[in-house]
């Protein structure tokens, strides 16, 4: 089982960066896949960023050029840099790791003001 912590989140005023972490209770080595999501009040939950056990990244189009997901194996981290942020960034942003299973942070509130 793994465990998943979330730090970072805040207000911040339009235009600023923020970066988050996730930290994993165990080595994040050989987890395939780990991501950010995020969700908004009264929308789903949506994927924002992922980097697979490779390195290869993926970003959803409306944080393209803004946001950079990495990931430190040694420290059992993955990040999120935000930078560029707009109020429709606003959300609570949930760590997710992958491998045969799939487990979740306890998310952190990124608000954006205009």
């Amino acid at each position: 089982q793994v465990q998943l912590v979330e730090s970072g989140g805040g207000l911040v005023q339009f235009g600023g960066s923020l970066r988050l972490s996730c930290v994993a209770s165990e080595s994040i080595f050989s987890i395939t896949v780990m991501g950010w999501y995020r969700q908004a009040p009264g929308k789903q939950r949506e994927l924002v960023a992922s980097i697979t056990d490779d390195g290869s990244t993926h970003y959803a189009d409306s944080v393209k050029g803004r946001f950079t997901i990495s990931r430190d194996n040694v420290n059992n981290t993955v990040l999120l840099q935000m930078t560029s942020l707009k109020p429709e960034d606003t959300a609570v942003y949930y760590c997710n790791a992958f491998m045969v299973d799939t487990y979740w942070g306890q998310g952190t509130q990124v608000t954006v003001s205009s």
